[in-house]
């Protein structure tokens, strides 16, 4: 089966699934306390932000520290219990299936799912500062190329994150232990990110991302820069290490 075919299998498996509906209310869930407390992003201004980039950047930290990596652990561990439930695996085990294969395709699914993540909160970003704009008159919109730049800037340096996420999935059978560990690497990120060894946990990559742009746009604070070696190499090492680790062991227990 071509890989191509595998993705399309992939993406019809979960088409009945949950995940749309969780992508949906975890976007409602962050932008709704932007709304609620646009007046405060005035005060920000001390630290030399404006409140359109302070609106702007708070929101997407609420999304690059935690809530992005924690709708992405459990879209993992539910790409998995497709193959898991009423042991699917072993249906498609027994066509000819390269295992690898349709491993990388569901992580390609889970790429696909991290992406509409993104526009779906650079969309529910302009309806809140629209509806902020309103209520404190006050233009909170930023240009739509300054936003969709940095989020996709934002999606690109997640993508060894969701490779060590899919790879836990894969790893750990057990949906809560798998989600427990997934929601547990989350947390260490601001730790890290104060770190020079920062590169080396993937987790903290677009909360450290999204920090730079912070210190760029705040006249009052730190300008760190970002530094493309030995971030990229040490990016692409890990996410190779992880796909090249899951796509070995998916399938493994049911071959046995």
């Amino acid at each position: 089966m071509k890989f191509i075919s595998l993705v399309r299998v992939e993406f019809q498996k979960i088409r009945r699934s949950k995940i749309l509906l969780i992508l949906l209310a975890a976007t409602f869930i962050l932008w709704l306390p932007s709304v609620i407390n646009a007046d405060a992003h005035f005060h920000m201004q001390d630290i030399g932000i404006t409140p359109e980039n302070s609106f702007f950047i708070q929101g997407f930290m609420g999304m690059t520290w935690f809530i992005s990596p924690a709708v992405m652990t459990v879209c993992t561990v539910l790409i998995t219990q497709t193959e898991r439930t009423s042991n699917g695996i072993l249906k498609m085990l027994a066509l000819p299936v390269n295992t690898a294969g349709l491993a990388m395709a569901k992580y390609v699914v889970l790429l696909a799912l991290s992406a509409l993540y993104f526009l779906l909160n650079t969309g529910a970003y302009y309806i809140s500062a629209a509806i902020a704009s309103a209520t404190q008159s006050y233009d909170f919109l930023l240009a739509p190329g300054y936003v969709l730049e940095q989020a996709g800037y934002l999606f690109l340096s997640s993508l060894p994150m969701l490779a060590v996420f899919w790879l836990i999935a894969v790893c750990i059978r057990t949906p809560v232990f798998s989600v427990g560990i997934g929601l547990a690497s989350i947390v260490p990120s601001v730790l890290f990110i104060n770190t020079k060894i920062w590169f080396l946990y993937p987790m903290c990559y677009p909360f450290y991302v999204l920090t730079v742009e912070y210190g760029r746009l705040a006249e009052n604070m730190a300008d760190t820069q970002l530094k493309l070696v030995p971030w990229i190499p040490a990016a692409a090492i890990i996410t190779i290490i992880c796909l090249a680790a899951a796509c070995l062991s998916f399938g493994r227990a049911e071959r046995k």
